[in-house]
């Protein structure tokens, strides 16, 4: 889902008259403020990554635009779904009415709904394989961009999907980027799974790495 909002405002740009147009003010605020956002939160600089948010949304809601507004908060969506905190996406629910088909195909996508064809072919193509049923580890490795990496095994988790390859993947890619929440989440789902399948030592050792996150 990162970077969809500058993927919409270049087919805008393109139809617009000149041969170097302007980008709006609001589309540069917005996607500095996303990225920013995400970092953020992923990071557990919960002060920072409220604050960008609320300028985030601020300027996407300029356009007076549902299907853009609703792609925001489907943003914050997924960045707690990559953190594993999978609880309901309450705030794109009351802008599902005006959305597009491509903002509901992707809110049912990080709830782990199961998708017609149809609607994942809505999807960003990075995302297509992995709502297709044919993506898991093969699919998170081909994604060079880290943030959809940890979503789309955030999505697998979910469904129910995720072998101990996906969560690998994941923990590893919010190791590398420094990632506190996101790496404590999925570290705390390795050492769960390993607690569950009598693995004490290796669970010891992941809880080691946890707390050396909490330092």
């Amino acid at each position: 889902m990162t970077r969809i909002l500058p993927l919409i405002a270049v087919a805008l740009l393109l139809a617009a008259c000149g041969n170097k147009p302007r980008q709006p003010d609001w589309l540069v605020n917005a996607d500095g403020a996303q990225e920013r956002f995400e970092r953020a939160y992923l990071s557990g600089n919960d002060r920072v990554a409220t604050s960008e948010f609320t300028r985030f949304r601020h300027e996407v809601a300029s356009t007076a635009q549902p299907a853009l507004v609703a792609r925001a908060e489907l943003t914050r969506c997924a960045v707690r779904v990559a953190s594993l905190d999978l609880g309901p996406c309450t705030a794109f629910e009351s802008l599902r009415p005006d959305a597009s088909d491509a903002e509901r195909a992707y809110a049912d996508f990080l709830a782990g709904a199961p998708l017609a064809p149809a609607q994942a072919k809505l999807l960003p193509e990075e995302y297509r394989g992995i709502a297709g049923g044919a993506g898991g580890a093969a699919a998170l490795k081909g994604m060079k961009n880290p943030v959809s990496r940890v979503i789309a095994a955030g999505v697998l988790l979910r469904s129910e999907k995720a072998d101990p390859e996906v969560l690998q993947i994941a923990t590893d890619t919010a190791s590398e980027q420094g990632w506190r929440r996101a790496v404590l989440a999925w570290l705390g789902a390795q050492a769960m799974r390993a607690e569950k399948a009598g693995a004490v030592e290796e669970a010891a050792r992941l809880r080691r790495r946890m707390e050396l996150a909490t330092q």
